[in-house]
């Protein structure tokens, strides 16, 4: 489907509550007579996809928008197009195998750092991308200095991973850290562009074995500010660096938590301020809000709300960022003034919040460098994609997109967001129920609980057709109620809705996941003998938890790439969420799904990438291996050549697998 932009109004439409019901919004089915989705559409077609609008700000006054298969320079004071011409005038840093590289404005190749030994790397993504990590290289503001990770995984052990497309097969090694393992070694270097030196910081906290995290330039570069977080993840320490020697100069301020720490933001500085800053955190008031923060450790709340936000921009006077206020399945733009920032942290004044995005939905903000304009591209359960330019204030300049409804021709079925509350009565967890095409109220339809539940997730939001995948609306349409909730442990709902899996991981989250189930099965329409569950990964394991301790309640699963046993997953997400093994080893213990093998009643089909560097082979194939001492019967089903997430043609093959096995068994 061609992309295009209108100039059209956005239509705004209202949320339906319903008491009674719990139903929040429904989307009532399309053409029952419509096209029913095929298994390679509903994995491989982009046709079905929301028309979108890819955009990115140029600069103060201008977009470059992807229209017809090229970009295009867009002026947002007339809406005129022409064509963009990409530069690159200022130096940028490189990764090349293991090494760092410098492109300078004269396009030569400058080495930065070269690697010498197999197990060191410079420049790249360390920690797993756990702590907000999501890359390795860290250009000053004034281009002048990189600042850049180096990895040493010398003691870390080594993962086998089988390749059979060679003529006898060999092994590809990886470097694994195992929870209660030697883990990786980690650095910050800085590199100056002028004399060519580079120094690292002096980090003295925690030893060797810790993590850094979120790094920040002070606006002159003259300093970076570092997260430094302990291995045990329970103690986290904000410093501050001198970037000219790497020197220590200070701790800001600290985090600790008999739980666990977790930082995903680096630091924001108030524009027009050296030595004041936004900083987002939750382990301070139980929810990730913003504060106001300066060199001297002086913090003070900027949004108080009950409720998760996220920083957008700020230019010297807003502070931009989304919150979850509305509601925890949308996502709003707000902005809240500060005055009197040139008296302190201690005597500024924040104003009263406003709330700039009201269509209801969730709304993904991008704004310009100087706050003056912002992009709000958003969609709803009925709302396939709006994309709005709008000013600061939230008041619309034009319409960039309206998208048409890409599911007309097909019969998609009934989708109902709505919420169930948690096993501990304290929360309503959210859910998307999908009714089976020429659903018939007084006939028992089979039920499919599609399943993840892991920290960070969260698979039911007011976006169009609520966060579906294809593949539940694939089997809504032939015959099954899908059923997919978020539970305690998930995202955006506050920190102790967050960690209320700490060292038990699918404990709260099998007991959340069952209160939606017995809401299910008092249904009438609902086979209470036909329940069936689905998941991959963090899923994999809930599925498996799920059928082993609730053998009378789910007769058919199918459990992608799960973790079987949380000591053979990564040091940095197992020990967060589990503490380290010989800390918590009746927690590791209950949840061993090895343990719970022998309560095997039901079909199970386990589908595992073979060369899956995320989950390793071992968790599968040691839950086999139990099956097998217990004379327990399971399917299993490798992907010889792929790896976590099973792509291509293979993807198509494993969705037929699954669709398979609960029609020959559900």
């Amino acid at each position: 489907m061609r992309r295009t932009l209108t100039f059209l109004g956005a239509m705004c439409l209202g949320v339906i509550l319903s008491a009674q019901t719990g139903i929040m919004n429904t989307r009532p089915a399309n053409n029952t007579e419509g096209k029913i989705l095929t298994m390679e559409e509903t994995i491989l077609s982009r046709e079905l996809a929301p028309e979108d609008l890819r955009c990115r700000w140029i600069d103060n006054g201008h977009l470059a928008i992807y229209k017809e298969g090229k970009w295009q320079k867009y002026d947002i004071a007339d809406g005129s197009l022409e064509k963009f011409v990409s530069s690159k005038s200022r130096p940028f840093a490189f990764c090349r195998n293991k090494d760092l590289y410098l492109m300078g404005r004269d396009s030569v190749a400058v080495p930065v750092a070269v690697s010498e030994d197999s197990n060191i790397s410079y420049g790249q993504a360390v920690s797993r991308n756990e702590f907000g990590i999501s890359g390795g290289i860290f250009m000053s503001p004034d281009s002048s200095k990189v600042a850049f990770y180096k990895k040493d995984e010398s003691l870390v052990s080594s993962f086998p991973l089988l390749d059979i497309t060679t003529r006898t097969g060999s092994l590809k090694e990886i470097k694994y850290p195992m929870a209660g393992m030697d883990s990786e070694r980690i650095w910050l270097g800085i590199y100056d562009l002028t004399d060519k030196n580079t120094v690292y910081l002096d980090v003295n906290d925690f030893g060797d074995d810790r993590y850094l995290t979120n790094i920040a330039w002070s606006p002159d570069g003259s300093r970076i500010l570092v997260q430094v977080l302990d291995r045990s993840q329970k103690h986290m320490k904000l410093n501050v660096y001198d970037s000219a020697d790497g020197s220590f100069i200070k701790t800001i301020l600290t985090e600790d938590s008999d739980r666990y720490v977790e930082p995903l933001d680096p630091v924001y500085f108030i524009k027009g301020q050296q030595d004041m800053f936004v900083y987002r955190t939750a382990s301070r008031d139980g929810y990730r809000n913003l504060y106001l923060c300066d060199y001297d450790g002086n913090i003070r709340r900027l949004t108080s709300t009950d409720a998760d936000v996220a920083y957008v921009a700020n230019d010297g006077r807003y502070v931009y960022y989304t919150s979850a206020e509305v509601s925890p399945v949308e996502n709003h733009l707000f902005r809240i003034e500060i005055k009197g920032l040139k008296k302190g942290v201690d005597k500024a004044v924040a104003g009263k919040p406003q709330r700039l995005t009201q269509a209801p939905g969730w709304h993904n903000i991008s704004m310009n460098n100087d706050c003056s304009a912002y992009v709000d591209s958003y969609s709803s359960l009925t709302v396939p994609r709006v994309i709005d330019l709008c000013k600061a204030d939230g008041k619309a300049i034009r319409n960039l997109l309206t998208a048409p409804d890409p599911t007309l021709d097909y019969a998609f079925t009934e989708i109902s967001i709505g919420t169930v509350k948690s096993a501990d009565g304290q929360y309503d967890n959210y859910y998307r129920l999908i009714k089976p095409k020429d659903f018939d109220p007084s006939k028992k339809y089979p039920v499919i609980l599609y399943v993840y539940g892991g920290p960070h997730s969260q698979m039911v939001q007011n976006t169009f057709l609520a966060q579906l995948r294809r593949w539940e609306m694939y089997m809504a349409q032939r015959g099954y109620l899908v059923y997919v909730q978020d539970n305690r442990g998930t995202r955006n709902r506050g920190l102790a809705f967050e960690q209320a899996i700490h060292g038990q991981c699918g404990q709260a989250e099998m007991a959340d996941q069952m209160e939606g189930i017995k809401m299910l099965m008092s249904l009438p329409y609902v086979d209470k003998d036909r329940i069936g569950v689905h998941g991959w990964s963090y899923g994999g394991f809930m599925t498996i938890s799920l059928i082993t301790n609730h053998p009378d309640i789910f007769k058919v699963a199918v459990a992608g790439g799960p973790v079987i046993d949380w000591k053979w997953y990564e040091v940095m997400y197992g020990e967060r969420y589990m503490d380290h093994p010989d800390t918590n080893p009746e927690g590791y213990a209950k949840t061993s799904l090895i343990n719970k093998a022998k309560d095997l009643k039901g079909k199970l089909l386990i589908c595992q990438g073979a060369i899956d560097p995320v989950v390793v082979w071992e968790h599968s194939l040691s839950f086999i291996r139990e099956c097998i001492k217990n004379n327990v019967q399971v399917d299993y089903f490798p992907y010889p050549c792929a790896e976590h997430n099973v792509m291509g043609k293979d993807r198509v093959h494993l969705h037929d697998k699954i669709s398979m096995y609960f029609e020959d068994y559900l």
